[in-house]
């Protein structure tokens, strides 16, 4: 099945995206789908056979998961790929352009939800993630 790729254009430097990204205190600022939503929880052990867990919450105490996965490669300032729990791939690549940082997720879909609503969640994170940087 062919990736899902969503991509967001960060006005900041590429070494503030990429700590952004992957320091706990941030992914708990920003990694959510909507502002119902939140992440009490973030873990990062930022190495080939790390693994990380985000706990994702409704605010109302209504639903809630962890998001976990196992990191299969890292090249600092550059590109992060892990693979999710039920084995489906994500590879995240850091691109400093002219006026900032561009940030690409290409991620393997899940069978249980349309690509569209796939595509939808994963860029709104994108979009959390990109109001979180430019507001710090």
């Amino acid at each position: 099945m062919e990736p899902i790729v969503v991509s967001v254009h960060v006005d900041a430097p590429l070494e503030k995206v990429w700590e952004h990204f992957t320091e706990p205190e941030h992914i708990m600022q920003w990694n959510q789908a909507s502002d119902d939503w939140h992440c009490p929880k973030a873990e990062n052990d930022l190495r080939v056979g790390g693994a990380f867990v985000s706990r994702m919450e409704a605010k109302d105490g209504s639903d809630g998961f962890d998001f976990t996965g196992v990191y299969t490669d890292i090249i600092p300032l550059d590109r992060i790929a892990y693979v999710m729990e039920d084995g489906r791939a994500v590879v995240t690549v850091f691109l400093e352009e002219e006026g900032g940082t561009t940030v690409t997720t290409a991620f393997d879909p899940e069978t249980e939800n349309p690509r569209e609503l796939q595509e939808a969640g994963w860029r709104a994170i994108l979009e959390s993630f990109k109001r979180h940087v430019e507001g710090v």
